[in-house]
C-alpha cells in the first residue's frame, strides 16, 4: 500500500514516543524532531499512539531515571553510563517496540540519528527500521572535531551567510558523532608581516563582529550593518551547533591588528595601538562570549604567528581574563607551537579548562601512529632567543610538529590532536581501516582526541580566491557549488563514527556506499580504501617540507632527483642536499632516507629501518589494489556517467598514479644515489629507465584531471599551493631530462646495461613474541622480555625513550639465548612524569635487521610500545 494509501486510510506506520525526561534537553528534543522528519521524508506516516495498528512500529526515547530506562534494565538492557553512549533495543509488548536509551542527550541524539540514518539511505526503509539490530555504543574518544576555516572574503562569505547550509552541514556532522567544531578565523596568513596580507577579513576578528564602548575602533570597508550581520550569523551557528549536542569552538588565530609589511590591505584596522591593544582585545572578547552564549570554547594562536611578539605572557593574560567574567565554563585551547609553562599558567589561572591542541605530523596527514622521532630540523636549539620567535626557534622548537613533552602524567590540561590540510586538500578520502587507526592512536598518553581539518579547509587563502570558483571543479557536470563539503561525506562519516568506535560495524558505512553505488559499493570501498592510503604514507616517508606552505604532495611540485628546476623551493624547510635522496622522513627512526641506505647498500649494513625500497613496494601494492577494485566497479556500476562515480573515479585514479609515481621516484633516486657514491653509469642508466616509469605515471594524472579540475585551484599564493597537475609536469621532465644528459655525459650508452640497486639476500623475518606490561610503578625498574619462535643467530637491542618527542631514544643491547632476550629499563629513567615508549630491533648474523612491533600491512597500527605510569604514581 502505497504512503498515500496509507494516509487516506488514517493509518501510522510509526510511532515516536519521547519520555518526560527529554522536554528539558535541547539536544533530544532536535533529536526526536530529526527523526520524524526523516520517517516522512521517507514516505512513513508518523502519528500519535492512538492513530496506530497492532502493526506500527513504535520507537520509544529515553533518558536515565525515566520509566523506560527502567524498562530497558528489566529487559537486560540498561542505559550505559558513560558520557554520549547509547542503547538500541527491540521487545514486543503487543507492539513492536524499538527504544533508544542515551546516557545524556547527546548520547540519546547518537542512537536517533542512527535510526534515522538507516531511514534515509534505505530502499525498503520500514523493512530496514523493523531489521534494526540491537546495539550499545559508547564512545573510544572524547574529542572527534571537524575544523572549518574562513580564510577568502570572496569565496568564504555565501556558505558563512548561508543558513540552509548550516542546518544541513551540522545536521550531518551530529549524524556522525563530530562532537566538536571549531571555526577558524584569522588563518589566511602565517604572520603579520607576510607581505602578501592584503585579504584580512577576520584577521583581526573583533571589529568586523563587536562595536566595543568606549574603543573607537573599526575594521575599514565594513559597515554596522555588516558587523552586525556577521555577529548575529555567528550567534546563528553556534546555537545551532550546541542544539545538535556539537561543542562549538571559535579559532581566533590572529591578534595582529596590522598587516605590518602589507600597504594594499583590503580592511584596515584603525583604533587600536600598541598601548591600548591587549585591552581592547579583552573587552571586545568579554562582549563576544556574552554575544554568543553557545560559544563554548576558544582556539587561540599564541606564538608569535598570531601577532604577538614573544614571550607575550603578558598579553595573553590580559586577553585571557576575559573568560573569567563570564558565567559559563569557556575552553581555552592554546596551539601548541611555542607553548611552555607560563603560558600555561597564564591559562591555569584564568579557572578555565585548557587544552593544548598539538600537531599530529606536522602541517600535514600522516599515518594514524604518531611520530617516533621528529626530524632534525625540529630539535631544540641552545641557548636564549630573540626577537618575534624567542621560543619557538630554540628551546620549545621541538612543540612546532607533534605532541613535544606535554604527555605528562602529572598534566592539569587536556591535549589534542589536529591534522592539518597540507597533504590532501583537494581529493576524496575514504579509508575505513586508517579511520580506525586514528580512533586508536588519537588518545595516545591519554589525550583526549583528534580533530581535522575538513578538505578544502585553506582554498583561496592568502588573497587567491576567486568569486564563484571555491567549488574546484571545472566540468560543469561534477561542480557542486555551496554543497561542494557534500562530495567529503563519506569523509566525514568514517571520521566521526570511527574515532567513536574503532571497531565499528562496517554496516555504518557501507549502507552509504549502496545507497551511492549500488552493486559497486564493495569495490568502490576497496578501491577509494586503498587509494586513500597513498598520501598519508608518502607524507611519512618524504618529508620534503613540514610546514603546508610549500609541501603539497596531492599535487607534487618536483624536488629533483639530481638538481634543477624547483631544487631551491624547499631549501626553507628541509636538509641539505636539496634533492630526493636528501629528504628526511618525517619519522626518521621508522624510516630510511634514500641516501642513506645507498650507504648501507655499499657497506652490507641493514638498520632495521624501512627501506626506500620496501616503501616502494608497499605503495605499488597500494596502487595495485585500487586499480583492481576500480576496474570492478566500473564493470559494476549502473550509470558510469553518475556525478557521484566520476568524481570519485578520478580522485581514485589520480592517487594510485601518485602511488605509482613515488614508487618509482624513490627507485630511481636509489639508482642515482648508488651512482653518485660508484660511478658506475649502469646504475644512471637505471635510473633514468625507471624515472621514466614515474614520468607516465604523472602523466596519466595530468589526463585524468585535464577538463575535470579548474586550471589554477588555489589554496594560496605560493608555487606549491595552486595550479594544476599539468603544471608540475615540466618539472619532473626537466629532471628526468637533467639526468639522461648526465647519462650520456658519463658514456653510458645505448649498449649500457642497467645495474638495479642490490637486494640483498632477506632471511625470514623471525617470530618475535613479546607482552607489554599493563603499566609500571614511577622510579621502579621495568624488565622487559622477548622470545623468539625460532633460534636467533644474532641480537635483539631495545630502543626506550619518554613519551617526550623532545628527547633521543636509548638503545641497549638485550642478553640472553638465541630463544629468549632481556633487557630493563632503569629505575632512575622511570623516575620521571612521563610515560615509556619502546621498541626492538632484532638483528640476524646474516646483516638482516628487523623493527618489532613495526607496521602491519595496513599501516594502521602503532609500530612501538607505550606504556603508562600506574594511576596511584602519576
Amino acid at each position: 500500500m502505497s504512503a498515500e494509501m496509507r494516509a487516506e486510510s488514517g493509518s501510522v506506520d510509526v510511532v515516536v514516543n519521547a519520555d518526560d525526561y527529554i522536554d528539558a534537553d535541547a539536544t533530544a528534543t532536535w533529536a526526536v524532531g530529526r527523526l520524524a522528519e526523516v520517517l516522512a521524508a521517507a514516505g512513513l506516516r508518523v502519528g500519535p499512539q492512538q492513530e496506530s495498528s497492532g502493526t506500527a512500529l513504535r520507537i520509544v526515547a529515553a533518558l536515565p531515571g525515566s520509566r523506560v530506562a527502567e524498562q530497558l534494565s528489566a529487559h537486560g538492557a540498561p542505559i550505559p553510563s558513560a558520557a554520549e553512549s547509547f542503547v538500541i533495543h527491540r521487545w514486543n509488548d503487543g507492539q513492536d517496540v524499538l527504544t533508544v536509551g542515551g546516557a545524556d542527550g547527546r548520547g540519546l541524539a547518537y542512537g536517533l540519528l542512527e535510526l534515522a540514518d538507516i531511514v534515509a539511505l534505505s530502499e525498503e526503509p520500514m523493512a530496514a527500521l523493523r531489521e534494526a539490530s540491537d546495539s550499545e555504543q559508547s564512545p573510544a574518544t572524547p574529542i572527534r572535531s571537524i575544523s572549518r576555516g574562513f580564510v577568502s572574503d570572496v569565496e568564504d562569505k555565501p556558505w558563512f551567510y548561508d543558513h540552509d547550509f548550516w542546518q544541513e552541514y551540522l545536521t550531518e556532522l551530529a549524524t556522525h558523532r563530530i562532537n566538536r567544531l571549531q571555526l577558524a578565523l584569522g588563518m589566511q596568513y602565517n604572520y603579520s608581516h607576510d607581505p602578501d596580507s592584503i585579504d584580512n577579513y577576520f584577521c583581526f576578528a573583533y571589529p568586523f563582529l563587536i562595536d566595543v564602548p568606549g574603543y573607537d575602533v573599526r575594521a575599514g570597508g565594513v559597515s554596522d550593518e555588516e558587523r552586525d550581520q556577521n555577529l548575529a550569523t555567528l550567534k546563528y551557528i553556534s546555537d545551532e551547533a550546541k542544539l545538535r549536542g556539537i561543542h562549538f569552538q571559535l579559532g581566533l588565530w590572529n591578534h595582529a591588528y596590522e598587516m605590518m609589511d602589507s600597504p594594499e590591505i583590503r580592511y584596515p584596522i584603525s583604533g587600536v595601538t600598541q598601548e591600548n591593544h591587549a585591552q581592547y582585545s579583552a573587552a571586545a572578547l568579554e562582549l563576544l562570549l556574552r554575544s554568543c552564549p553557545s560559544i563554548d570554547g576558544l582556539t587561540l594562536r599564541v606564538h608569535y604567528e598570531g601577532g604577538v611578539p614573544e614571550p607575550g605572557h603578558e598579553f595573553w593574560r590580559t586577553v585571557m581574563s576575559a573568560v573569567t567574567a563570564i558565567d559559563r565554563p569557556v575552553e581555552l585551547d592554546m596551539h601548541a607551537k611555542g607553548v611552555d609553562e607560563g603560558l600555561v599558567d597564564v591559562a591555569r589561572q584564568t579557572g578555565s579548562p585548557v587544552v593544548i591542541s598539538a600537531k599530529y605530523w606536522a602541517e600535514h596527514q600522516g599515518l594514524p601512529y604518531h611520530q617516533a622521532s621528529v626530524r632534525e630540523k625540529e630539535k631544540a636549539t641552545p641557548g636564549p632567543g630573540s626577537g618575534l620567535r624567542s621560543i619557538t626557534a630554540h628551546l620549545r622548537r621541538f612543540t612546532r610538529y607533534g605532541f613535544g613533552d606535554f604527555l605528562r602524567e602529572d598534566r592539569d590540561f587536556d591535549l589534542i590532536f589536529r591534522i592539518w590540510p597540507g597533504t590532501q586538500r583537494l581529493l576524496l578520502w575514504g579509508d575505513p581501516v586508517l579511520a580506525a587507526g586514528y580512533g586508536r592512536l588519537g588518545t595516545i598518553g591519554g589525550a583526549l582526541g583528534v580533530e581535522l581539518c575538513e578538505p578544502l579547509f585553506f582554498k583561496g587563502r592568502k588573497n587567491s580566491g576567486k568569486p564563484g570558483e571555491r567549488d574546484p571543479y571545472a566540468d560543469p557536470a561534477l561542480q557542486l557549488g555551496l554543497d561542494d563539503w557534500k562530495k567529503y561525506s563519506y569523509t566525514y562519516r568514517l571520521w566521526g563514527r570511527l574515532l567513536y568506535d574503532p571497531d565499528a560495524d562496517p554496516s555504518s558505512w557501507r549502507r552509504f556506499l549502496r545507497h551511492e553505488f549500488g552493486d559497486a559499493a564493495a569495490a568502490v570501498e576497496g578501491a577509494l580504501g586503498a587509494a586513500s592510503r597513498v598520501l598519508p604514507l608518502v607524507t611519512v616517508i618524504h618529508g620534503l617540507g613540514a610546514s603546508n606552505n610549500g609541501y603539497w604532495p596531492e599535487m607534487y611540485v618536483n624536488m629533483p632527483i639530481a638538481g634543477g628546476a624547483h631544487s631551491d623551493h624547499y631549501t626553507f624547510d628541509t636538509a641539505e642536499p636539496t634533492t630526493f635522496g636528501g629528504v628526511s622522513s618525517f619519522d626518521p627512526t621508522l624510516f630510511d632516507r634514500i641516501n642513506d641506505h645507498a650507504d648501507d647498500l655499499l657497506a652490507g649494513r641493514c638498520s632495521g629501518r624501512y627501506t626506500p625500497v620496501e616503501t616502494a613496494q608497499w605503495l605499488e601494492r597500494l596502487a595495485d589494489e585500487a586499480a583492481d577494485s576500480l576496474e570492478e566497479a566500473d564493470a559494476k556500476i549502473t550509470d558510469e556517467n553518475d556525478p557521484r562515480y566520476r568524481r570519485l573515479a578520478v580522485d581514485v585514479k589520480v592517487q594510485l598514479n601518485l602511488a605509482r609515481f613515488f614508487a618509482a621516484k624513490n627507485r630511481a633516486g636509489l639508482s642515482y644515489a648508488l651512482y653518485e657514491r660508484t660511478r658506475e653509469p649502469g646504475h644512471l642508466v637505471a635510473a633514468v629507465a625507471v624515472y621514466q616509469v614515474a614520468r607516465d605515471a604523472f602523466a596519466r594524472i595530468v589526463d585524468t584531471t585535464t577538463g575535470v579540475y579548474r586550471s589554477d585551484v588555489t589554496f594560496g599564493n605560493r608555487l606549491s599551493e595552486h595550479g594544476h597537475w599539468a603544471d608540475r609536469l615540466p618539472g619532473v621532465d626537466s629532471d628526468l631530462d637533467a639526468l639522461k644528459a648526465e647519462a650520456e655525459q658519463a658514456g653510458a650508452g645505448a649498449g649500457t646495461a642497467a645495474i638495479y640497486p642490490p637486494q640483498p639476500p632477506r632471511s625470514s623475518r623471525p617470530g618475535v613474541n613479546h607482552r607489554p606490561p599493563n603499566s609500571f610503578s614511577r622510579g621502579a625498574e621495568v624488565p622487559l622480555e622477548v622470545s623468539l619462535e625460532t633460534p636467533l643467530e644474532g641480537g635483539v637491542s631495545l630502543h626506550y625513550r619518554h613519551l617526550n618527542q623532545g628527547e633521543d631514544w636509548v638503545v641497549t643491547e638485550m642478553v640472553g639465548d638465541g630463544e629468549r632476550q632481556a633487557a630493563s629499563i632503569p629505575a632512575c629513567y622511570t623516575d620521571s612524569a612521563y610515560p615509556l615508549t619502546y621498541f626492538f630491533t632484532v638483528h640476524h648474523r646474516t646483516g638482516d635487521a628487523w623493527l618489532v612491533p613495526g607496521l602491519d600491512r595496513t599501516l594502521s597500527n602503532q609500530p612501538y610500545h607505550v606504556v603508562r605510569q600506574r594511576a596511584t604514581d602519576a
